[in-house]
């Protein structure tokens, strides 16, 4: 193997060292030149690989793990965790359930916190309401066989949807909750996909390591009459799901 000089290293302002090397892990395992046999080389050998002291090494192979990516073993190794990505279709008629029908077994939501609020320009404009009309907010978090893949927040019409954070805690399910208020169904009107750095609610709740990627869905539901009824943003690992847009 090549050794990469420190020199070589991109020292790039606000992020760290043991992420950069992280990224690099994780680049060799997608690309087959990292994890021959399914495991991964010795803390020596990346460090000299990489260019950096073996406490580097350790601190990317811990957030790794962390991110399920890699699977230590105690007097074994480190080993890469050959888990499928999910594959979650961006589609006029997503949800969640559906999606992932097939892929795994348990689907299931949990609310995380509920406010109502003024609605603020962007979600105004989203929801078709006046700004500073007020508005419910959900921060809620989906998982797959007990792993968790998206954290979203949503916000619904205070006025239309009132005690919806109930229906939702409820069943677990927006599609069900807003079956309890007469929206038997629903369409995407659009959606914006983008990438970014979690943030400290995505790595603790989504059980990340600093530095790990979210890919962020922003969408707009219409009822059958084009009303709309939710604005979300969607933040998945992107170590756990791929998105698929589907016409």
């Amino acid at each position: 193997m090549t050794k990469t000089e420190p020199s070589n290293m991109e020292r790039r302002s606000g992020v760290a060292l043991w992420r950069q090397i992280a990224d690099r892990i994780r680049q060799g395992i997608a690309a087959g030149t990292l994890g021959e046999d399914d495991r991964l080389p010795p803390e020596l050998v990346l460090s000299e690989r990489f260019g950096v002291n073996r406490h580097t090494v350790r601190a990317a192979i811990s957030a790794l793990v962390q991110e399920g990516v890699l699977r230590a073993e105690q007097g074994r190794g480190t080993f890469i965790e050959r888990r499928q990505r999910l594959t979650y279709p961006i589609s006029a008629r997503t949800r969640f359930s559906a999606g992932l029908e097939g892929q795994a077994r348990d689907r299931r939501g949990s609310l995380l916190a509920h406010a109502t609020e003024p609605a603020k320009a962007r979600v105004a404009e989203a929801l078709d309401l006046a700004e500073g009309a007020p508005v419910i907010r959900l921060e809620t978090l989906s998982e797959a066989d007990g792993r968790p893949v998206s954290r979203a927040a949503s916000w619904f019409d205070a006025k239309r949807f009132a005690g919806f954070e109930a229906a939702f805690a409820d069943t677990g399910s927006i599609t069900l909750a807003l079956k309890r208020f007469g929206v038997d169904d629903y369409f995407r009107k659009s959606t914006l996909v983008s990438a970014r750095h979690a943030d400290a609610a995505d790595l603790a709740d989504l059980k990340l390591s600093p530095g790990a990627i979210v890919l962020v869905a922003v969408a707009v539901n219409v009822d059958t009459d084009g009303r709309p009824i939710q604005f979300a943003e969607t933040r998945f690992a992107a170590d756990r799901v791929e998105l698929t847009v589907q016409s």
